[in-house]
């Protein structure tokens, strides 16, 4: 009989719960695959973390200098990439004092500092150039002097400009200048003193002009 109540319709026989405590999975992220929150510890484990985090960037720095002397064969990449590693633990470490803070700051700007110049370093290794070592600037090119367009001269008169300005007489033809190029650099001389004494100016422009097919020398205050 017992089997027969069992077996009428709309009555279902119970499920067995099992009680007890519910396990709790914690997970790094949240909806979304958004970060978690700030994993907690205590003020001595952070403090110890820091300690860890500092530590090991004077190591690596060591070890790269080790490197770009020769000593190691190959770069120290495993122990950076553990030193940005912990960094970034304890930027999603809980951290409430300011003074870990502070120094948390402080040793993430230390070690991206030295990041980028072992980066620039390895860069210039890989290039073939030594560390710290440039190659030397190219000279500037010389000063050209365009004689039509103006030639400033001063009280220092320099050689390519007296030299542009007599070349460009000379092209003038059969009418060339009359005399060599010292007596030219002495009249010009004389020229920028008379002009400097009379208005005061600090430099005077020199051109080569055409007036009634003959070449000639004007000049500007400046």
């Amino acid at each position: 009989m017992s089997s027969r109540l069992n077996e009428r319709p709309g009555i279902a026989r119970p499920k067995a719960e099992m009680r007890g405590p519910k396990a709790e999975v914690s997970s790094p992220r949240g909806a979304g695959g958004e970060p978690g929150p700030p994993v907690r510890r205590s003020p001595a484990a952070i403090a110890e973390a820091l300690d860890q985090v500092d530590r090991e960037i004077r190591a690596l720095r060591i070890e790269f200098e080790k490197f770009f002397n020769g000593a190691l064969p190959v770069p120290p990449e495993e122990m950076r990439t553990r030193v940005q590693v912990q960094i970034r633990n304890l930027r999603n470490t809980n951290v409430t004092s300011s003074v870990e803070a502070f120094r948390l700051g402080d040793l993430e700007s230390r070690f991206n500092s030295y990041n980028e110049l072992f980066n620039r370093r390895l860069r210039d290794q890989e290039e073939g150039r030594k560390a710290g070592v440039r190659a030397a600037a190219p000279p500037p090119p010389a000063r050209r002097f365009d004689p039509e367009k103006g030639v400033v001269v001063g009280a220092q008169m320099e050689a390519a400009a007296v030299e542009a300005l007599y070349e460009g007489l000379a092209k003038n033809p059969g009418d060339g200048p009359r005399f060599d190029l010292e007596s030219f650099r002495s009249y010009l001389g004389k020229q920028v003193a008379a002009i400097q004494q009379k208005t005061g100016c600090s430099e005077v422009q020199f051109r080569i002009a055409s007036e009634d097919g003959k070449l000639k020398l004007k000049a500007r205050a400046l």
